[in-house]
């Protein structure tokens, strides 16, 4: 990977941090980035390091702006998909009680990572508490996903040679394979209908929220057998 292709691949993640809906599913782009990486240029550790950096900083913004003057919109934007304001207050209350390691962990789950950021600025979450789990959580997520992505590449970049046009082919229908595999898997999930409260069109919604940044076969692994926890569950 090459200076000009980490910038761009900075930004993206920077601005989908900041709450940007951007329609590309950032732990994609990072497998992405460790398959450029196993092709030789820069450092992987100092790519790792811009792109928690950047996703730090983006969910830094996040979590200023809605603290302050984006609240509302941002609660309008959410409940657009079905996550209205109680739904996020109630996420918001298990971080509140959980500090640093809630946050943590939240923001290294899928399907519930994606609105972590703006319940923590909803639940008025201490700032050092925020910023603590926020590097933990997201170091640990990008760099699994860059490994990841680094392992796989060498085999993959030899296969895109040899099949071209029909591996690019194949790939788009698993993505999309992929992509609705996450959300009937997310949809069953008591873990989502917990969050959600019980209301089904917000668990839906966050499926579908969520598949912007968590589509891909670890994680929908990880949704299959992270063990389910009853409904009515605390």
């Amino acid at each position: 990977m090459d200076l000009p292709a980490l910038v761009f691949l900075a930004v993206v993640l920077a601005v989908k941090e900041a709450g940007l809906p951007i329609p590309v599913p950032g732990d994609l782009l990072v497998i992405g980035a460790g398959v450029a990486a196993s092709r030789g240029g820069l450092a992987p550790p100092a790519i790792v390091v811009v792109l928690v950096a950047a996703t730090v900083l983006g969910g830094i913004v996040q979590f200023v702006l809605v603290r302050g003057r984006a609240r509302a919109a941002v609660l309008r934007l959410l409940a657009r998909f079905g996550l209205h304001p109680a739904t996020v207050e109630r996420g918001a209350a298990r971080l509140r009680t959980g500090g640093a390691p809630a946050v943590a962990v939240a923001r290294m789950t899928p399907g519930v990572r994606i609105v972590t950021i703006a319940s923590c600025a909803i639940a008025g979450i201490a700032t050092s508490s925020f910023l603590v789990g926020l590097v933990v959580g997201n170091g640990v997520f990008l760099t699994g996903h860059f490994v990841l992505g680094a392992i796989v590449g060498p085999p993959a970049v030899g296969l895109v040679a040899q099949t071209g046009p029909v591996l690019v082919a194949v790939s788009v229908a698993l993505a999309a394979l992929g992509a609705a595999g996450w959300w009937l898997i997310a949809r069953r999930r008591s873990r989502l209908r917990t969050l959600a409260g019980g209301d089904e069109s917000a668990a839906e919604g966050l499926a579908r929220l969520d598949w912007t940044d968590a589509c891909c076969p670890a994680c929908l692994a990880l949704a299959v057998l992270v063990p389910e926890r009853p409904a009515d569950s605390r």
